[in-house]
């Protein structure tokens, strides 16, 4: 797999459409968005090329492509106007064999996010039921937690060995940092080679790469 790692746009047509351009550039099959996609937000100023009406247009033809989740600036009207899901505030990924958890980075925080996260996070408490318990034990261990939020790209491992990727803000970015995009791919087993995968981020303007990591 190939994917696209997108996240606060904020309602920049401008950062969308030259972002998405790297779709076809990168050979992709997938575009994770990681939220804050069409509101630019109360503390932020208007982006560059502000037009969420136009951002719906660009990611429309990519719409069956598309694994989303909500962003803390994203409201009920945003959800409304797009033609992929975005409600939810998680989303895990299986690519072989990895687990990816998928979160704009606002409720679950990625510095101390822990491989077993699911069993606590889909938990039904402590009235559950023996079986449910057993279901609880299979959730798989997390592997790359996927965020935004920040607007400040990130590649590292934290504390709790899980990797933790931000791709930083294709329209807002911060800390000095210019407008970035991550990209996601994985190499299935061959042989007797594992599988693995590769994460890097790049600059918007012209695709090259910041840094890297490969697991």
């Amino acid at each position: 797999m190939r994917a696209l790692i997108l996240s606060d746009i904020h309602g920049s047509a401008l950062a969308a459409r030259q972002a998405l351009s790297f779709f076809e550039k990168f050979n992709c099959d997938k575009i994770f968005l990681l939220g804050d996609t069409l509101y630019h937000g109360p503390r932020n100023p208007l982006p560059a090329g502000h037009g969420p009406m136009q951002v719906v247009e660009a990611l429309t033809p990519y719409k069956d492509r598309i694994i989303a989740v909500r962003g803390n600036c994203d409201a009920d009207v945003d959800l409304m106007m797009l033609d992929f899901p975005m409600e939810n505030e998680y989303k895990v990924v299986e690519d072989c064999g990895f687990h990816l958890f998928l979160s704009h980075g606002h409720i679950f925080m990625p510095e101390c996010f822990p491989r077993n996260a699911l069993e606590s996070i889909e938990s039904t408490g402590a009235a559950q039921s023996a079986a449910q318990q057993d279901e609880s034990a299979k959730k798989p261990l997390i592997d790359i937690y996927l965020y935004g939020h920040t607007h400040i790209w990130k590649l590292e491992k934290n504390f709790r060995d899980v990797v933790i990727a931000n791709p930083g803000s294709t329209s807002l970015p911060k800390g000095g940092n210019p407008p970035t995009f991550g990209f996601y791919e994985s190499t299935p087993a061959n042989g007797g080679e594992p599988a693995h995968i590769r994460l890097s981020i790049h600059k918007l303007e012209d695709g090259a790469e910041i840094a890297t990591m490969t697991i």
